[in-house]
């Protein structure tokens, strides 16, 4: 059995990432490349530590120009210890290339910052002095045309660029973005994208996050990152160039991309791209021009950015290539084609809402596509269907963002005029130096704050706030991917300016959304005047409701109120504001303090309920803190006694239930409630049937369900023993079930003795002859003691309420 190749260096234990890419597989083909030089764009490195220096070639110092490129910061000399720290050297680690030519090119200050000037030229000397790999574990937010020119520079001289995607949890940094640059992330232990890995459509494929390695002043250390998971990748192409030298800088990527484990399932998703670096597999598995084989199906379609650039085949002019790719939002996406021989190619387009447009593409000129949010399809195939031959190509992608509702806004006079309101809108840069100008027009003196925040890093947003004719206010205090807000301000009746846009240097559109959040809260005027009197106390009437607002400390709102009868009144108070508590006080006409309730903490209303005899009455608001920007409401609700209930008066049961209660056949409940509408129990139907009829002889009843305890047990005796009442087969009464319509008649034909009329047809339309009680309802129809519904049916199965079983007993009674 084969024993695969490993280092023997003493603390290569701790580099567990090593087994997380599967190098020991690959080290079985090659554990070196010394024949091209890898360039570290970075902070310098230790030159002096011991496991770096047999790897190390000249390189520059282009922050102290003239002195060499020595770490003064660590970070470079930890990407270079991953690269090629020197392996069975009885020393530390072992790096991925046991031999190696490294190039240390110091472009980063000593406190890990870079310009975008020094990066660039970093990446240029690497280039111009034999570098064949440039490592970049840095980056920045803002896309500019001299960083994505240095990157084309770097393409066109075969040179590869590697690039770390960042650490924020954001959109992938520049360089790793631009197109042609292998874009690394992050893996956590889980096999998923660690939770800082930035994403998004650029992402090539990640590595391990966590890793040991060299450090300066000849130590040792663990460290993080997507700045660590570069160099992996890195490191691993320069295994792939030392067994396919012929390779150029795109199929390096190809290789790595068609070789990467998927992590997501999918073949490609934004937070892993194509999946895991397998070192083993980019070795030992074949490399295919093709890497999208079996794709010629839509349902076979391979995943691919909407942000990168991809190579691939026609194997002939009858071989389709179906891509498929998620654009993050509305907007565009340009096609950008490399084919030799010059073929024009057929492209078919399916967009996320269903449409499907056709493109003709070729290597004179791109193609630009609109596209909505969500997964789209391509299908490319060459237009010449006679071709025999085998046509390699690259195709570029590159998404532009959507032109946002409120365009075209980009001055001042064509401000987009907002109403003056509070509201949240999203707007988008989707063309170079852009910016938006939104107007607000302010009638009535308030408080105006503003909220300007992006969904990326890639924005640096700035606002400015202005009332025409005055000095405006520049607001950048945050700086990339963060907020903006214009703080709480009293505002006055005039035209208020509001501009969103990028701080300078941000020039092209850019992949993003912001949010500007608007809050404007009025002065809000109490509609009823000066009220804080009882002499000047505003005169309600039942049933409206009343707004208003307390905006002086101290101060008390009046209403006034006029009963004509005895009347449960019930007052309440609502849309209090939250962490305000307001006191509701009632007052006789002498002004006597009758009662007051407050709004317990945490709720927004209070309420007051009594029974008030005729007269006028006042209703006093106060508040523990003033406020002035919304209104609260006040209603009374005035309910006059019928009977001693505030709920029959207008009834169509009315009398009766005045009757039946003066009789005391019927009670209420509290609250001076009788509740005519609400379904009547078995048991509270026996008791007024007990009490109506007098009954006063009453047998001992026994039921499964119903014993002595029960409230209702007197009046069921004395039902059962005038034969009113019985139970069920299995000798249960269900006291507490509601009675249907067909029971109250049974119960009330029961009291009058009458035992049904068989002869004749049904008098309802939804009353079967085969039904328990129809003989019953024939007595009671043909006698009038029944009408029904003028429908033309009785509805035995529907509840029957209070008020209808008080007033058929009130019937029979009289």
């Amino acid at each position: 059995m084969q024993i695969s190749a490993y280092p023997t260096d003493p603390l290569v234990e701790k580099q567990a990432y090593l087994q997380q890419i599967h190098m020991s597989e690959a080290w079985d083909v090659a554990t070196g490349n010394d024949s091209i030089v890898i360039a570290i764009v970075d902070t310098g490195v230790d030159l002096n530590h011991p496991d770096l220096m047999p790897n190390l070639v000249k390189g520059i110092n282009l922050i102290e120009p003239g002195q060499p490129p020595r770490d003064d910061n660590g970070h470079g000399t930890n990407v270079a210890g991953i690269i090629g720290a020197a392996a069975n050297n009885d020393k530390g680690i072992a790096g991925i290339l046991w031999k190696a030519k490294l190039m240390p090119v110091k472009a980063v200050e000593n406190d890990g910052t870079g310009s975008e000037a020094k990066l660039g030229e970093g990446i240029r000397y690497a280039v111009d002095h034999g570098a064949k790999i440039v490592v970049l574990s840095l980056g920045l937010n803002k896309y500019s045309d001299y960083m994505s020119e240095i990157v084309r520079y770097a393409e066109t001289k075969g040179v590869l660029l590697v690039a770390a995607t960042g650490n924020e949890g954001n959109s992938v940094k520049y360089p790793a973005a631009y197109p042609t640059v292998l874009a690394v992330g992050g893996m956590a232990a889980d096999k998923k994208a660690h939770k800082l890995s930035n994403s998004g459509p650029e992402v090539d494929l990640v590595a391990p996050w966590d890793v040991f390695t060299t450090a300066i002043g000849g130590r040792y250390e663990h460290k993080d990152g997507t700045s660590m998971a570069a160099p992996q990748v890195a490191a691993v192409c320069a295994l792939a160039w030392a067994k396919y030298p012929w390779m150029k800088p795109y199929q390096i990527r190809s290789l790595l991309r068609q070789t990467a484990e998927d992590l997501s399932g999918n073949g490609w998703s934004p937070g892993t791209g194509y999946g895991l670096l397998r070192a083993d597999r980019v070795l030992k598995d074949p490399y295919s021009e093709h890497m999208y084989k079996r794709n010629d199906r839509k349902e076979q379609a391979t995943p691919i950015s909407v942000s990168k650039t991809v190579s691939g085949s026609f194997e002939n002019g009858s071989d389709p290539n179906w891509f498929t790719f998620e654009a993050p939002y509305d907007g565009s996406v340009k096609l950008e084609l490399e084919l030799d021989p010059k073929e024009e190619i057929a492209v078919t387009h399916t967009d996320a809402g269903g449409g499907v447009k056709d493109y003709s593409l070729s290597a004179a000129g791109p193609v630009t596509m609109p596209v909505k949010k969500g997964k789209s399809y391509l299908k490319l195939q060459l237009k010449n269907a006679a071709a025999k031959r085998k046509l390699e190509f690259k195709l570029t992608t590159s998404f532009e963002i959507y032109k946002d509702a409120y365009a075209d806004n980009g001055k001042q006079f064509k401000a987009y005029v907002l109403p003056a309101q509070s509201q949240t809108l999203k707007g988008t840069f989707h063309r170079n130096n852009d910016q938006d100008w939104y107007m607000l027009p302010i009638t009535q003196t308030g408080k105006l704050s503003v909220r300007l925040s992006v969904d990326t890093n890639r924005m640096d947003p700035v606002l400015f706030v202005q009332k025409r004719g005055e000095k405006g206010k520049t607001i950048d205090e945050g700086g990339e991917g963060e907020s903006e807000y214009f703080p709480v301000t009293d505002v006055y009746p005039g035209d208020y300016y509001i501009r969103v846009s990028n701080a300078e240097g941000y020039i092209p559109p850019i992949t993003g959304e912001y949010t500007l959040a608007i809050q404007y809260k009025p002065k809000l005027l109490d509609p009823n005047g000066p009220h804080d009197k009882p002499y000047s106390a505003t005169v309600m009437q039942p049933g409206t409701k009343y707004q208003g607002l307390l905006d002086k400390s101290g101060g008390a709102n009046w209403f006034s109120v006029n009963i004509n009868e005895e009347s449960l009144v019930e007052l309440r108070l609502s849309g209090i504001p939250q962490n305000i508590r307001m006191t509701m006080s009632a007052y006789n006409g002498t002004l006597k303090p009758i009662d007051s309730v407050t709004n317990p903490d945490g709720t927004s209303e209070a309420r007051l309920s009594q029974l008030w005899q005729p007269g006028v009455y006042y209703i006093r608001l106060t508040a523990d803190t003033a406020f002035d920007d919304r209104f609260y409401e006040l209603k009374a609700e005035v309910k006059p006694l019928v009977g001693g209930y505030a709920d029959i008066k207008g009834h169509w049961a009315e009398a009766v239930i005045k009757q039946a209660s003066e009789r005391k056949i019927i009670d209420g409940y509290d609250q001076y409630r009788f509740m005519p509408d609400r379904p009547i129990t078995r048991a509270e139907a026996a008791a007024v049937l007990v009490r109506g009829l007098k009954l006063t002889k009453q047998k001992e009843v026994r039921y499964t369900d119903f014993g002595p305890d029960h409230w209702a047990y007197p009046f069921i005796a004395k039902a059962a023993q005038a034969e009113i009442i019985d139970g069920y087969p299995d000798g249960s009464l269900a006291p507490d079930r509601y009675l249907t319509r067909m029971e109250m008649a049974a119960m009330l034909a029961r009291s009058m003795k009458m035992s049904g009329k068989q002869r004749g047809t049904s008098p309802f339309a939804d009353v079967k002859e085969t039904d328990w009680g129809v003989s019953i309802l024939k007595q009671l129809k043909a006698e009038g003691w029944i009408t029904g519904f003028p429908d033309g049916t009785f509805r035995p199965e529907n509840q029957a309420t209070r008020a209808e079983f008080v007033t058929l007993l009130t019937r029979t009674m009289n």
